[in-house]
C-alpha cells in the first residue's frame, strides 16, 4: 500500500481529449457518475453535483453531507461566471465569551474533546448542491443524486490512496461518537474492499425526495443537533433551518490576457489574485523553471498574498472586506515593491488599504477536500469544491447517518480584534477555492482547482502559470513539482517537492528560505483541470498523479 511519504510517479499520465463533455476528479467512479449525467442530457452544473455527491460516498475521508462547498459556473450563452457559496455559519449563540467560560481560548484548532463540537458550523453541502442545480442545471436534484445513491447502496471497491487516508484517521473515528459507522468490523476499508454506506444512501434518498429541507429540518438535522448537544455543542435546529447559500459575484483579475475568477471572501481565493497581480510584473516565461530565481519569485508573491488574505478575508456579511482596493493595480505595484530578488522574507505584514490593528495571530488550517471540474459540449463549465476540512473533520458522526461533521469553525480567530473573529451566525475563513479562466471575449479557457488547505493558492498559481507562461497542457501543469507554504509558520518554512533540483533548493536556502525538502506527495495537494480550445471546442483534461483520480471524457 502506498504511503504519504513515498508516492513515486512511475508512469506517464496522458492528457485526456474529448469534445462531448468531460469530468475530472480524484475518484474515477465519481468522475464516471458525472459523465453519465452529461450523457443523459445534463449540463456541467448537473454533472458537477452528481460527481460531488458520488465523492461524498467514495471519498468520505475528505467530503460528505457534513461539509461545505463552493462553485463557479461559466454560462456559455451569456459568457458570464457566477459563484455559489455553500459554506455554513457558526451557531447563533456561539461566541468567544462562551468558549472562554468553558476554558477554550487561544488556538481554536487541535484542542481536546471539549473543543470538537464547537468546531462544527452548519453543513452547507446539501443546500449548495440544490442551489447549484436550481440556478444553473437542467435536471432535477433527484435525478442527479441517483448515481451516488447506487454507489452507497450497492457498494464499491475502495481505491488505494483513500484506504491510506482512512486508516490514518482511525484514531479520530475511534474517539467517536458513532465512528464505527465508518468502519468495517472495527477497521478502515482496505484497498479493493467493498464499502457500502446505508446511512448516506438513506440521507441522499431523503434529499432527492424532499430537497434540503428534508435534511436540515428532518431526521438527519435532528441527529446532528442531538449528537452535538451530547458533547456540549450549542447548534440548534433553528441554526440549521436558517441556513442558506449566497450568490455573490466572483472576484477576478487578469493574468497574461486571461480573466482569472475566484469565489469572493469568506474564501481565500483572494490570495491567488493578489499573487497573480504581483507576478504580472515579472517575465516568468523567461525564467528557467529550475532556477532559484523562478521559485523565489513565486514563493514571495504568495507570501505577500497570504499576508493580506490572512488578515482581510472574513465573512463579508459581517465585516467589510476591501476587495476592490486590494486588487487594484496601484496596490499591486506597492506590494511588488516589497519583493527583494536577493533575500527571502517570511514576515510580510498586511497592507494598509483599510484601517486595521496590528498583525494578528494566525488562523488555524486543515487540508482534506475534494475538487472536481465538469465541462459540457456547449462550453458551460462548473468548477466545484467540497470539503470536511481536516479529513473526517471532527470525526463526530450523527447516529445512523454514516457521515462525519466538518470542523470548519477552526477557521475562525479567537482574537476579538481580528476581522475574522468568531461570532454567532458568522462564516469562517475558508480554505477551499475553485478557479476558472476566460478569454478576453468571455468564452471559457479553463476550469481548474487544487485541493489541500493552504496549499490551494500556491497550487492555483503554479498550475495556471505552467499553462499560461510555459504553454503546458493541463496534465503537464499538474504533473510539475510544487512548493507549499503554511501561513503563520513562525519559521516561514517552505516545502519543496521532489523533482525540484537539489542545487535549486540549496540556493534558496542560501538567500534565507527555510527549505524543507519533501517526498510527501500529499502535502502538495491534488488538482484537476480542463481546458477548452476556443476554436474547435475540444476539451483537454488533466488529473493529478498525487491522487487516484482521472479525467473522463466522451
Amino acid at each position: 500500500m502506498p504511503h504519504a511519504d513515498n508516492l513515486p510517479f512511475r508512469s506517464r499520465r496522458p492528457s485526456i481529449v474529448a469534445k462531448g463533455g468531460m469530468v475530472a476528479t480524484t475518484q474515477p467512479l465519481a468522475a464516471q457518475a458525472g459523465v453519465d449525467i452529461l450523457r443523459a442530457g445534463g449540463n456541467a452544473a448537473d454533472a458537477a453535483v452528481a460527481t460531488a455527491a458520488a465523492l461524498a460516498v467514495t471519498e468520505p475521508t475528505s467530503t460528505g453531507l457534513g461539509g461545505d462547498c463552493f462553485a463557479l459556473f461559466h454560462d456559455a450563452s451569456s459568457k458570464t461566471v457566477q459563484a455559489v457559496n455553500g459554506s455554513g455559519r457558526a451557531p447563533a449563540v456561539l461566541t468567544i465569551d462562551l468558549l472562554a467560560e468553558r476554558g477554550i481560548s487561544g488556538s481554536f484548532m487541535g484542542g481536546g474533546p471539549e473543543v470538537r463540537p464547537h468546531l462544527v458550523t452548519v453543513p452547507g453541502t446539501t443546500a449548495g448542491w440544490a442551489d447549484t442545480i436550481e440556478r444553473h442545471g437542467r435536471m432535477t436534484l433527484a435525478d442527479v443524486l441517483q448515481p451516488a445513491i447506487r454507489l452507497a447502496e450497492e457498494g464499491f471497491p475502495v481505491s488505494p490512496l483513500i484506504a491510506v487516508y482512512w486508516d490514518e484517521q482511525m484514531p479520530l473515528l475511534e474517539a467517536g461518537p458513532h465512528g464505527d459507522e465508518l468502519m468495517i468490523d472495527g477497521h478502515a476499508p482496505r484497498p479493493g474492499e467493498i464499502w457500502r454506506n446505508p446511512g448516506v444512501a438513506a440521507a441522499l434518498r431523503l434529499i432527492a425526495e424532499g430537497g434540503p429541507a428534508a435534511f436540515y429540518g428532518g431526521e438527519p438535522g435532528r441527529a446532528i443537533v442531538e449528537v452535538l448537544e451530547s458533547l456540549g455543542g450549542v447548534m440548534t435546529l433553528d441554526d440549521l433551518a436558517r441556513h442558506h447559500s449566497t450568490f455573490d459575484a466572483p472576484i477576478s483579475t487578469t493574468y497574461r490576457g486571461m480573466t482569472v475568477y475566484e469565489c469572493p471572501p469568506n474564501g481565500q481565493g483572494l490570495t491567488v489574485l493578489l499573487a497573480l497581480n504581483i507576478l504580472e510584473g515579472f517575465d516568468i516565461a523567461a525564467m528557467d523553471r529550475d532556477s532559484p530565481q523562478y521559485w523565489h519569485t513565486l514563493i514571495e508573491a504568495l507570501r505577500l498574498g497570504f499576508a493580506d488574505s490572512r488578515w482581510f478575508v472574513a465573512d463579508p456579511a459581517v465585516t467589510d472586506v476591501p476587495v476592490r482596493a486590494l486588487l487594484s493595480a496601484e496596490y499591486a505595484e506597492r506590494r511588488r515593491a516589497l519583493f527583494d530578488p536577493a533575500a527571502a522574507n517570511a514576515a510580510h505584514e498586511h497592507g494598509a488599504v483599510a484601517a486595521s490593528p496590528a498583525q494578528p495571530a494566525p488562523v488555524a488550517g486543515g487540508s482534506d477536500t475534494v475538487y472536481l471540474t465538469a465541462v459540457d459540449g456547449e462550453g458551460n463549465a462548473c468548477s466545484f469544491i467540497n470539503s470536511n476540512y481536516a479529513g473526517f473533520g471532527t470525526g463526530i458522526v450523527p447516529r445512523g447517518w454514516g457521515f462525519s461533521m466538518q470542523n470548519r469553525g477552526a477557521g475562525f480567530s479567537l482574537d476579538r480584534d481580528h476581522p475574522n473573529a468568531l461570532e454567532g451566525g458568522k462564516r469562517p475563513y475558508h480554505t477551499i477555492i475553485p478557479a476558472m479562466t476566460t478569454y478576453e471575449d468571455g468564452t471559457l479557457h479553463a476550469s481548474f482547482g487544487v485541493k489541500g488547505g493552504f496549499m490551494q493558492p500556491p497550487g492555483h498559481v503554479l498550475v495556471l502559470s505552467n499553462m499560461l507562461d510555459r504553454g503546458m497542457t493541463p496534465q503537464e501543469a499538474l504533473d510539475a513539482p510544487r512548493f507549499a507554504l503554511q501561513p503563520g509558520d513562525a519559521a516561514g518554512s517552505v516545502l519543496l517537492e521532489t523533482g525540484i533540483p537539489v542545487e535549486t533548493m540549496s540556493a534558496l536556502a542560501a538567500i534565507g528560505h527555510d527549505v524543507v525538502p519533501s517526498t510527501n506527495r500529499f502535502a502538495f495537494g491534488t488538482g484537476h483541470a480542463i481546458v477548452r480550445d476556443r476554436e474547435s471546442g475540444v476539451l483537454w483534461g488533466g488529473a493529478d498523479p498525487r491522487a487516484d483520480g482521472t479525467a473522463i471524457g466522451y
